[in-house]
């Protein structure tokens, strides 16, 4: 499971989603940027590739939510989850495996997990005490916590991160020793520097090792927590939500049974908000079980929205569904996957999203694509011949000058979009999808300005050499285009089969595997050349209004 190169298996996550409350745009974005991966590995027929996602059902905030709500914590989770399994379906999210964490295959899983730590010997029963936060379902220390006062002017303390209320606790839990594990994760992440991705990341978690450690509660009381699974031969004690959701990932994949044909070869994608629970304490209780931490742990920042945090008290929480509405799926998911940036924060509002959208792709690719193949420029509505003559190869750029019709800049165009490929593959594997698609449209203007520079519009078709020229130009710019609908089919899938379509490009070349750019430049035949163009599919994204 763990070999290179062609052929691999790979399972990709998203943190499964807590359900106490609608998806919002912070979901969505972990899931499109685990969609858009395992979508871009497809089309490098890299191996065998499963997504898996889901909702965590259980612990005291939906126990709470529910009884607010004066409804039962399974009925919550049972509408809830629906929601969450809507949202994804709706922006197109490819999933392969959806796990609710109240079904008997994951508690299943998760009762066999808990006892390979206990066999490992690894847990033991201690009175814990502590500041608790149960919005995190966690417990927080004294230098996470900061005092504020609430709207009466009675001070409180919250936690200094989310700024939500901690109480004090006092119980009887199992713990882990997670002391323990200090020297095997640091060798585990020195041994693997792209463990945990992008770098402040992995430099964040090794410096918690760095830190104090304290031992773990992994159980809370029954007679506090219902609403979990309880601990195998002990109806006393609830297994510790974090402990529970974690397990999804090999419940995904056939634990205990089953799993070892995928696992460890696993990237997770998840939110800084559960870098802690991911990179430390998840890959501690996988060696305590005996098994290997996952391959990579791919982190994201959050979303904001006009610089403020989405809450639900300031009431601007976005729903993906309206997103949809306003801009279609693959509006939506260029506008998170293009400007989603992992290391920061990003921020959210609708004139930058109509302002992007209607820049990049109404204006330049869609109406790239338009001028090209319009009946007045392209009449006999087919992929013109490329002609040597008119376009010679040189091995350099710069060589280009003088030579046949095409100028220098041509020929920066040609090169850049020759190496496009290998340079969104590397995008794409170091988690960088935002880069990728900045090149992208960099090389879509590129092409706009090499469509503008020669005019086609301006030649003269009863003169053979102008015909000539114009079909090359129209050629190249096919090509061009060719090259961004196969590269963007990852991020927006609909429109790129659109545009491809338009090109008459077969389900069977559209992979990646097997791209070629411009093979009558280097003297090898096309096999578009001549082939009819498919039907005129209209405008390839609507322009937002205002």
């Amino acid at each position: 499971a763990t070999a290179t190169g062609p052929g691999r298996r790979l399972l990709l996550s998203t943190p499964i989603f807590y359900a106490n409350g609608p998806p919002h745009i912070g979901h969505l974005y972990s899931a499109l940027l685990a969609d858009a991966l395992l979508r871009h590995r497809r089309l490098r027929a890299a191996g065998p590739g499963r997504l898996c996602t889901g909702t965590d059902e259980h612990g005291l905030k939906i126990q709470q939510a529910a009884a607010v709500a004066g409804t039962s914590p399974p009925e919550l989770c049972e509408r809830i989850s629906g929601l969450f399994r809507r949202a994804l379906t709706q922006a197109g999210v490819a999933f392969t495996d959806f796990t609710r964490t109240s079904e008997p295959r994951h508690r299943r899983a998760v009762q066999h997990f808990w006892g390979a730590l206990r066999d490992g010997g690894v847990l033991y029963k201690g009175s814990y005490e502590g500041w608790y936060c149960t919005a995190e379902e966690s417990f927080l220390p004294e230098s996470q916590l900061a005092e504020r006062t609430d709207t009466q002017g009675r001070p409180r303390k919250v936690s200094l991160e989310t700024g939500h209320e901690v109480h004090w606790t006092k119980e009887e839990n199992y713990m882990f020793q997670l002391s323990a594990f200090r020297g095997p994760l640091r060798d585990w992440l020195r041994d693997n520097p792209r463990a945990v991705s992008p770098a402040p990341f992995h430099q964040r978690v090794l410096r918690w090792l760095d830190e104090e450690l304290p031992d773990l509660s992994v159980s809370r009381e029954r007679s506090r927590l219902q609403w979990g699974i309880p601990v195998p031969g002990d109806p006393t004690q609830t297994i510790y939500v974090w402990v529970d959701a974690l397990v999804n990932y090999l419940s995904a994949v056939g634990y205990p049974e089953s799993h070892g044909g995928w696992w460890p070869a696993a990237h997770h994608v998840v939110g800084k908000d559960i870098l802690k629970f991911h990179a430390l304490y998840w890959p501690a209780l996988l060696l305590a079980a005996g098994l290997d931490p996952p391959e990579r742990i791919l982190v994201h920042s959050h979303w904001t929205v006009r610089g403020q945090k989405m809450s639900k008290s300031l009431g601007n929480v976005v729903d993906p569904a309206t997103c949809v509405g306003q801009y279609g799926v693959d509006g939506f998911r260029y506008f998170l996957l293009r400007q989603g940036v992992p290391e920061r924060d990003c921020d959210y509002y609708e004139e930058k999203v109509a302002k992007l959208l209607n820049s990049e792709l109404a204006d330049a690719l869609g109406g790239l694509l338009n001028r090209s193949t319009a009946p007045s420029i392209n009449p006999s509505n087919t992929y013109p011949c490329f002609s040597e003559p008119c376009f010679p190869k040189v091995l350099d750029c710069r060589e280009g000058k003088g030579m046949g019709r095409a100028l220098a800049e041509d020929y920066e165009l040609v090169a850049a979009v020759a190496s496009l490929p290998a340079q969104v593959d590397g995008y794409f594997e170091s988690f960088q999808i935002y880069k990728a698609l900045e090149y992208i449209v960099q090389c879509v203007r590129q092409t706009n300005g090499f469509f503008q520079r020669h005019k086609p519009w301006k030649l003269d078709r009863r003169d053979a050499a102008e015909q000539l020229w114009l079909d090359t130009i129209l050629h190249v710019t096919l090509e061009c285009l060719r090259i961004y609908g196969t590269l963007l089919q990852p991020v927006v899938p609909h429109m790129a089969d659109k545009l491809l379509s338009r090109l008459a490009v077969g389900p069977g070349e559209r992979g990646l595997s097997s791209l070629t750019f411009l093979a009558r430049y280097n003297g090898k035949p096309c096999p578009f050349e001549g082939r009819q163009l498919g039907p005129d599919t209209g405008v390839l994204f609507q322009r937002l209004g205002k």
